[in-house]
């Protein structure tokens, strides 16, 4: 049927009569609805509007023919047809209608719509679904292109804003700006691929705060036709904020607050690229607080704790905004300085920093001094990476320290060319360690008294590329730098059990022991307790039989640590020698507080022994304590058979030197251990 409506039907008279009617009624042109009738209104909130113009998918939603199995829209169709469709009501309510659109008759595009709610028999279903909705704790929004049609009471609960206020008004108006174009391209081609998208993002509340949400859209079908869409927003701020908090601490030094060095790092990466764009160059600081381990011990642990904190607040408090101070160590620091013209604007920072550590901290009543030493290394124009920028100021505090610490110096060409050979000694070391040019060789320890052979010194030596076998001392601190001693430790540590091994099979029943030097780093690595252990394990040697000679300058500076250390020793069974006892007068102290079996005196106190005066009263003071103390004595460097008889004289029970034997290689330690076992010594 095609209705021909009156061309007056805008008049008030026509308009009443149609406000009369028992029915939902309104009137359809070119897709949009521009008149309602009285019932219609009521129900719709439009109490106040009779001529309205607006789209019918926000009126009628899902307008489609027929009462059960849509399959087209209506809106621009010919002739009458029944139709079913949902009402969005202010309160947010869905409301299922059906009824008949009526085409216009003539050049009139449009129509009229007369329709009434469903009977009481399908109710259930839109308020069952309402429920739903309603208890859902995630909330809803229902859209039909990006107009609001319904949302749940979570939504307004989360963003505050109620039914009345967004329905029909445009969803987009919750997205920040910032985010608008990114989010609106993610969108799209999730939907095109998947037909449905989730993403996490940032809302905007009615009150304008900003809301993390998870956000999935899916279609809405009804009768099997896309309808419109659903969207939920979970919060997700609390797991943002553990995701933060989490993120934060993985890039920041736990107990000062400060970037760690992964995070420094990166920013120095970052201010390194904005330095070749700006045409500004940038520089770094490497610090180290020296008397750090004397003044842990004074206060303690949380004494330590709180001291590196305030250092950290210095640190803070005289950079400009725009730098970066990090916690790199444990007692060592780094300090990003960007925008700055030439080396002297890096010296200016450095001289600052230095002034302020000399004024002394108050921890725990007491006033400590900061001991400060710095390296700094500039970034010009050249190409440099964050880590090469970083070793070079670890070069320069290298000198700072040499010098004597307590200042600063500035990594400069022939700092550079000193790296350089750094380097290439690194890699000989490397092609050393790879094709296995290190071999050990055995100095014989004998007992003064007896004359009998009582141990051997392993020592390190360097077979370079002609066959010459070369000490390794020239190497030594490369390997310490490098970090690759830890290496040749481990091999060291294995062939010597190899070696006890070898000779146990050879000669049954002999004690012969061995001893071997370990370096500073080698000393403090974490893993020398538990590679001890397996080394033991796998070799099958007595392990009273290893000796491990510890530097007495490594114990000095670490008293506590060192401790903890030589103990974990001892329990594998291994003996502890001290090395270089008396080089101060600190090892005293030491030797008290440590487990250690063998002391083994300072080469230079063999020319010392035939003075008089208070070094040959200083020497008799230590081996006094020494057998006190119950431990063995071992003299080094003995030359001559004067330095030999006066060893004797004063109680030294054990020697070794070039007045005995130079060190050899293996099979001419065996011959030693096999023909003078128990031979006596020279003079003797």
């Amino acid at each position: 049927m095609i209705v021909n409506l009156p061309q007056n039907w805008e008049s008030p008279n026509q308009q009443e009569i149609l406000d009369e009617l028992p029915a939902l009624v309104f009137l359809e042109r070119e897709g949009r609805v521009v008149f309602a009738n009285a019932e219609a209104r009521e129900l719709l909130g439009w109490a106040d509007e009779r001529v309205v113009s607006r789209p019918v998918e926000e009126v009628l939603w899902g307008l489609f023919p027929g009462t059960a199995e849509p399959q087209t829209a209506l809106v621009g169709g010919r002739g009458s047809s029944p139709f079913h469709a949902t009402l969005a009501t202010p309160g947010g309510r869905l409301l299922a209608v059906e009824g008949t659109y009526c085409a216009l008759a003539g050049d009139i595009s449009g129509a009229i719509i007369v329709a009434q709610p469903v009977g009481r028999e399908r109710t259930p279903r839109p308020k069952l679904m309402e429920d739903v909705l309603a208890s859902i704790p995630e909330a809803v929004a229902i859209v039909r292109g990006s107009r609001v049609l319904y949302i749940n009471a979570a939504f307004t609960r989360m963003f505050g804003y109620t039914p009345d206020e967004v329905s029909g008004r445009d969803l987009g108006d919750l997205i920040i700006p910032e985010t608008r174009l990114h989010e609106h391209a993610m969108l799209e081609k999730a939907m095109e691929d998947h037909g449905r998208a989730a993403l996490e993002t940032v809302r905007m509340t009615k009150d304008c705060e900003l809301v993390d949400v998870a956000m999935h859209i899916a279609p809405l079908l009804v009768g099997g036709e896309k309808a419109g869409h659903v969207i939920t927003y979970r919060d997700i701020g609390e797991r943002k904020q553990v995701e933060a908090k989490l993120q934060h601490d993985a890039m920041h030094d736990v107990l000062t607050g400060l970037p760690n060095r992964s995070l420094f790092l990166d920013r120095v990466t970052l201010a390194l690229t904005r330095r070749a764009r700006r045409r500004e160059a940038c520089g770094i600081l490497y610090l180290v607080l020296e008397n750090f381990e004397s003044m842990n011990a004074t206060l303690g642990q949380a004494g330590g704790n709180m001291l590196l904190v305030a250092l950290a607040g210095r640190l803070s408090a005289c950079l400009r905004p725009q730098d970066t101070a990090a916690r790199l160590e444990v007692d060592e620091f780094g300090i990003l300085v960007e925008s700055v013209a030439n080396a002297n604007d890096l010296e200016v920072v450095a001289k600052r920093v230095l002034g302020e550590m000399d004024r002394p901290i108050e921890i725990l009543g007491h006033a400590l001094p900061a001991k400060i030493s710095i390296g700094a290394a500039m970034a010009g124009m050249d190409e440099v990476t964050a880590d090469s920028l970083l070793r070079h100021a670890e070069v320069a505090l290298y000198h700072a320290r040499q010098a004597g610490g307590r200042r600063y110096e500035i990594f400069d060409r022939q700092m550079g060319e000193e790296t350089h050979l750094l380097q290439e000694r690194e890699r000989d070391l490397r092609q050393a360690l790879s094709n296995r040019r290190f071999e050990l060789w055995y100095e014989p320890i004998f007992h003064l008294v007896t004359g009998e052979l009582d141990s051997f010194e392993s020592i390190l030596r360097f077979r370079r590329a002609d066959g010459s076998i070369d000490t390794f001392n020239d190497l030594l601190p490369t390997a310490e730098e490098t970090g690759l001693s830890i290496s040749i430790g481990r091999e060291m540590l294995e062939g010597v059990c190899r070696q006890l091994r070898d000779w146990q099979h050879a000669l049954p029943g002999n004690t012969i022991a061995m001893t071997l030097n370990l370096t500073h780093r080698q000393f403090y690595h974490e893993g020398l307790a538990a590679h001890l252990k397996k080394t033991l394990a796998e070799s099958k040697v007595d392990p009273s039989r290893l000796v491990l000679e510890i530097p007495e300058t490594a114990v000095n500076e670490r008293p506590d640590g060192a401790l903890t250390i030589v103990q974990r020793i001892v329990d594998c069974g291994v003996r502890v020698a001290l090395d270089h006892f008396g080089s101060s007068l600190a090892a005293l102290n030491q030797l008290v507080r440590l487990p250690v079996n063998v002391v083994k005196m300072d080469g230079q106190l063999s020319t010392a022994v035939l003075k008089t005066g208070s070094q040959l009263a200083l020497i008799e003071a230590l081996i006094h304590v020494g057998k006190a103390m119950g431990v063995q004595l071992a003299a080094q460097g003995i030359e001559t058979q004067e330095q030999l008889n006066a060893w004797r004289h004063m109680g030294c029970e054990l020697g070794q030197g070039p007045l005995f034997s130079q060190p050899m290689d293996a099979a001419g330690a065996l011959e030693t251990a096999v023909e003078d076992q128990r031979t006596s010594l020279p003079g003797i």
